[in-house]
């Protein structure tokens, strides 16, 4: 199986449990054909947004929360002027849910859960909706956020630039998009970053517990062992692991992204609900758990963070694990990893950092990691 970028995958299924009119430009519903909803959406009072400086920044590209492929070959087949006047025209037709979707409406349940717990807290959750669209596709966009009834009141419509400094600007702490090019400048740049991707099958996930699943080795940790398997394979490996096991790993690009997945979760423990704590974290990895697991958990005991699971799978398939877990999102470095997750129908992000980049992982080898 080979993933394309969210935009030109084919075969996928609509969304579970979103609305059922939804369209992508292709169907005869309108806006207007759900007004009943837009007027409910309309008359619920919706929340302040945080400031920057207390929020968790999740930013999000429309081209990852929406389905936009029938715009986007608008804009390859026609170009600009044809893509906006298009866009224009359609504007009163909500996009559909894309890949990022389930993961943003699990934000705002813990949102909910947040502002029960602590009233006036803004340690939330804040959602920036970033495209590099003209601030034309705006009502479009404005349209669909409110049809489908999510809480994005920040936009970075960019008309074509580099969101990247924007990021900076909003201290993001996790963009999300469907370029990778813009990810690998976002990982540059010291901001969590990866491409998503969507199943063409898809598994529902849960409504009320946002749950992320983290890879390993140049994902929570660095790419340094990782580089002494690619060099020297799996048992000089294993041995470097054993020699250096009090030796803590340094950090990866989604360390803080656990981070302040942690700080979060605290909140809840205080309050007596770690064991039903409407975030859940999981590490799924490679590595074995005696010969090299030992290493990555002293790390994250060092760095005062955990995981609710870990799973060492020791070269075994990730994606059967995926499977059972059902993450809102699934990071790692390695694309072979991310078509396993996506072949059973887990919403799989690509971390476009370390040594994996310049050898590509083979079906015959096993990973270190």
């Amino acid at each position: 199986m080979s993933l394309d970028p969210v935009l030109v995958m084919k075969g996928q299924d609509p969304m579970p449990n979103t609305c059922p009119s939804t369209s992508n430009g292709d169907s005869k519903s309108s806006w207007e054909d759900s007004k009943d909803i837009h007027d409910n959406v309309g008359s619920t009072k919706k929340p302040k947004s945080p400031k920057p400086e207390n929020a968790v920044t999740i930013a999000v590209s429309s081209r990852v929360l929406f389905r936009t492929e029938k715009e986007q070959k608008v804009y390859e087949q026609k170009g600009i002027e044809e893509y906006l006047r298009y866009q224009v025209e359609h504007e009163n037709e909500p996009f559909a849910p894309g890949p990022a979707f389930p993961f943003v409406k699990a934000l705002e349940t813990v949102n909910n859960r947040l502002r029960e717990l602590y009233p006036d807290s803004e340690e939330l959750f804040d959602i920036v909706l970033v495209t590099y669209n003209h601030a034309h596709v705006g009502v479009r966009l404005i349209n669909t956020i409110n049809y489908h009834n999510l809480f994005i009141e920040r936009f970075c419509m960019t008309g074509g630039s580099s969101p990247i400094g924007y990021l900076k600007a909003w201290q993001t702490n996790l963009y999300l998009s469907a370029d990778a090019e813009k990810v690998q400048e976002a990982l540059a740049e010291g901001i969590a970053a990866a491409t998503m991707f969507m199943a063409e099958k898809q598994t529902e996930v849960s409504e009320t517990q946002l749950r992320v699943a983290f890879d390993g080795d140049a994902v929570l940790f660095s790419d340094e062992s990782e580089r002494i398997f690619k060099a020297h394979g799996l048992d000089k490996f294993f041995e470097h692991e054993r020699e250096n096991e009090n030796t803590l790993l340094d950090h990866g690009p989604l360390k803080s992204f656990l981070e302040v997945l942690g700080k979060l979760q605290k909140k809840f423990y205080a309050k007596g609900y770690r064991m039903d704590c409407p975030i859940r974290t999981y590490l799924v990895t490679a590595r074995s758990a005696a010969s090299s697991g030992i290493r990555a958990l002293k790390t994250l005991r060092a760095w005062g963070l955990e995981t609710d699971e870990a799973l060492f799978l020791a070269g075994a398939p990730k994606g059967p694990m995926l499977e059972k877990i059902r993450p809102h999102i699934y990071f790692d470095d390695q694309m072979f990893h991310v078509e396993g997750a996506a072949e059973m129908g887990a919403i799989a992000a690509h971390v476009p950092y370390g040594i994996a980049q310049k050898y590509p992982h083979k079906k015959s080898t096993n990973s270190a990691k």
